[in-house]
């Protein structure tokens, strides 16, 4: 019986040349998608909008919903498991710097059996080089159960997940939750898949440049990240 189709959520916040490249990419592997835009600038919301006209999918505008400043991923993450579980469907995150190829949505859909809780693919650079926030996986050769943390970059949570674990939890005085919610799907029992075979393109923090330090600055990244209350975890 086929599967399905996967609630398919991006959140977006600004970077509008790499967000429309990763958005086009999952229309034209024939999904429909929401995107979540999280306050960014007016000129990329009406892009966004102009998007949502051309290739009909859904362009929730944050700021309608909350005065909360940027970044508001538990809401996004809120607001997106309540749409999957009342639709009986998985829920898909696929963030804005990553480009997905034409089989990468049902590749997660057919990973997705009975007792898993996440499925995910490994991001690779564009040379084909596993990059972040993978490179543990560096030495794996297949698909299969991973322990270690997982990302949001490209992943499949499944209804079962969706309906064990409330992201009403979620702290939120954090900004990120991806690393959390990986360890809770095992924590309950679930098994957590990496795709080693199904890669995706990482343009990493494209929409948040200032993330770029960690590379070409760490000290300057880990100053404001500690006094500026950034990138909570």
């Amino acid at each position: 019986m086929k599967k399905r189709s996967p609630y398919i959520i991006m959140p977006v916040k600004d970077s509008i040349e790499t967000a429309e490249q990763a958005i086009r990419a999952i229309v034209t592997s024939g999904y429909t998608l929401t995107v979540y835009d999280d306050n960014s600038s007016s000129e990329n919301a009406a892009q966004l909008d102009s998007l949502a006209t051309e290739l009909g999918i859904e362009v929730v505008h944050i700021s309608a919903l909350t005065d909360h400043p940027s970044p508001n991923y538990r809401l996004v993450l809120n607001t997106a498991q309540q749409k999957a579980i009342a639709d009986k469907s998985d829920l898909v995150i696929v963030e804005s710097d990553v480009i997905v190829r034409e089989q990468t949505i049902a590749r997660l859909q057919k990973a997705a059996t009975e007792g898993v809780g996440m499925v995910a693919s490994v991001t690779v650079d564009e040379q084909g080089s596993i990059n972040f926030p993978y490179e543990y996986a560096k030495k794996y050769k297949q698909d299969g159960e991973c322990s270690k943390r997982f990302s949001f970059c490209c992943t499949l949570l499944t209804n079962a997940f969706l309906r064990a674990y409330s992201f009403e939890q979620l702290d939120p005085t954090k900004n990120w939750y991806d690393v959390h919610i990986s360890h809770m799907s095992r924590d309950l029992g679930y098994k957590n898949i990496l795709l080693i075979s199904s890669p995706v393109l990482h343009k990493p923090h494209s929409s948040r440049p200032w993330k770029q330090l960690k590379y070409t600055n760490p000290l300057l990244y880990y100053w404001r990240k500690l006094t500026q209350h950034k990138d909570k975890i």
